[in-house]
């Protein structure tokens, strides 16, 4: 059975608490998007748990419940800032522009994963934190839902890779239109697929 998360980890931190999550840290196009969340437990919406366990129809109607009911901050890094730092790099940038962005200001953010982002106040990594905690789990469903809906905006221009389905990810689909139609400007350079499309016989992709 799956962990359900839980307020457990914020009641140890004095002060308000967000939680910062990402998406789109693995497809070859598209930027990666992460959240910040600060929750209202009065208020906060029933079901919320990783995103990854959510179907797309229940992570939409939780995602439109938390942007009425918490307090919340999205950051993105591009492509281009994808391919210029690398992956992690970019995810804890995009990461650090979401603790921005928020309209409160946190005492702390809980962090997924183990490496912590440069933010404007304390930081407490969690390994597989959007199963434990209430805001981890809502950041990840607000930076997957941003980022599914940039990629649905996309494929209206890029039709033929089928973001609005795969959301950049390595399918089939996406990789026979790669073949077919080439690269496009959206395409992430540094990621392994893509890079050997670009430099065959020359030096190594960087992801």
């Amino acid at each position: 059975m799956a962990e359900k998360p839980t307020f457990d980890i914020e009641e140890t931190i004095p002060g308000i608490v967000a939680g910062v999550d990402e998406a789109g840290r693995g497809p070859l196009a598209g930027p990666v998007v992460a959240a910040a969340v600060v929750l209202d437990p009065a208020t906060m919406p029933e079901g919320i748990c990783d995103s990854k366990m959510l179907t797309p129809k229940r992570r939409a109607r939780l995602a439109v419940d938390l942007w009425k009911t918490s307090a919340i901050g999205v950051g993105i890094a591009s492509v281009d800032e994808i391919d210029a730092l690398n992956i992690l790099q970019a995810t804890l940038l995009a990461m650090s522009r979401a603790a921005a962005n928020l309209p409160v200001r946190p005492a702390a953010c809980i962090v997924d994963g183990k490496i912590k982002p440069r933010l404007p106040c304390p930081a407490y990594t969690v390994v597989k934190g959007d199963m434990k905690s209430f805001s981890i789990a809502a950041a990840s469903i607000i930076a997957k839902t941003t980022r599914d809906r940039m990629m649905r905006e996309l494929a209206r221009e890029f039709p033929e890779y089928s973001w609005d389905r795969n959301k950049g990810y390595a399918a089939p689909a996406h990789r026979e239109a790669l073949n077919i139609y080439g690269i496009t400007p959206h395409h992430r350079k540094t990621f392994a697929p893509i890079h050997n499309m670009l430099y065959a016989d020359s030096s190594p992709p960087l992801c």
